[in-house]
């Protein structure tokens, strides 16, 4: 198996030490879903990033070394990876990513998340949303068909006056594309999915949440590391999504960001601003998990060269 020149080969020792924190790290994070799981309870917040991102505990639970990574034999044979999907093993037991074979099944969508947070990172920042996109897929909707069985903070009447006193900025083509019949016209623009690399934008708490989306979606080329830091980081906005909502979330024990008072816009653009920043290193992250996986040769070339 021809390496990049840039691989670097951990000992067994230590990708074991890796590979055990990992797990631990992912148990403790998914533990308060899997026991409400057992017991059929379920969390408007939390669950989310269960359902709408198809997040298994078990697969966050799968440590990956990532590109350019060689695990050594240990004394017992080569690693388990051996027998996982896209990897492959030298004669003398080293286990790493068979990187070709991986590009020859998902050359196509690693590209397309390269170009889309490349897209995104350069752009700079809005703040000027107010989280009004969960408020746009309730508007003038009948109360049977909302997506949550919470009520709504200013009942039916005072959540359409929201939506109605405020312009709606939302970028996210993901969020949009949920909003009511009434509120899509409102928008500043139309959104669609072929125009998503161009609108995408560092400020959009969906935008940032979808780190996990595209850690997921690279699979075995996302470490395990930066798997559950995306993780961390989507849980996180998650409940900034919730509480700047117009559903009453104090059931769940969380305070309500009332983004139609001066208050709580100016909290919910101080949080947005943060989640920026933490999503901008993860994004860079994601993005050189790419570069890793598309161009493992090259990369290494510029390591040496100081590039």
């Amino acid at each position: 198996m021809r390496q990049p020149v840039h691989a670097e080969q951990l000992a067994a020792s230590e990708w074991r030490r890796r590979a055990i924190a990992h797990q631990a790290r992912a148990d403790a994070l998914t533990a308060p879903h899997r026991t409400r799981k057992a017991s059929g309870e379920r969390h408007p917040i939390d669950d989310f990033l269960y359902d709408y991102y198809t997040v298994k505990p078990s697969l966050l639970r799968r440590w990956h070394p990532g590109p350019g990574i060689v695990l050594a034999a240990a004394q017992d044979g080569p690693a388990e990876h051996a027998g996982w999907r896209w990897y492959r093993a030298d004669d003398d037991g080293a286990v790493a990513l068979d990187v070709a074979a991986f590009l020859a099944d998902r050359g196509d969508t690693v590209a397309h998340i390269h170009e889309l947070l490349a897209a995104t990172a350069a752009r700079p920042a809005h703040t000027g949303c107010f989280g009004l996109h969960e408020w746009a897929m309730v508007y003038r909707q009948d109360d049977t068909r909302r997506r949550h069985s919470l009520p709504l903070r200013l009942g039916r009447e005072g959540t359409d006056a929201v939506v109605e006193s405020h312009p709606l900025r939302c970028t996210h083509f993901d969020a949009f594309r949920f909003f009511t019949p009434d509120a899509v016209p409102r928008n500043r623009d139309l959104l669609s999915r072929d125009t998503q690399v161009a609108t995408e934008q560092p400020g959009c708490l969906h935008a940032n949440m979808d780190c996990l989306k595209w850690a997921l979606k690279l699979g075995p080329a996302t470490p395990g590391d930066l798997l559950l830091d995306c993780f961390e980081l989507a849980r996180d906005i998650r409940t900034l999504d919730m509480q700047a909502s117009p559903y009453d979330v104090s059931s769940l024990g969380e305070p309500a960001v009332a983004i139609e008072t001066p208050e709580g816009k100016a909290e919910y653009v101080r949080r947005q601003r943060d989640f920026a920043a933490r999503a901008n290193v993860l994004r860079a992250r994601l993005l050189a998990s790419c570069d890793r996986a598309l161009h493992p040769f090259h990369a290494g070339a510029a390591l040496r060269q100081g590039g």
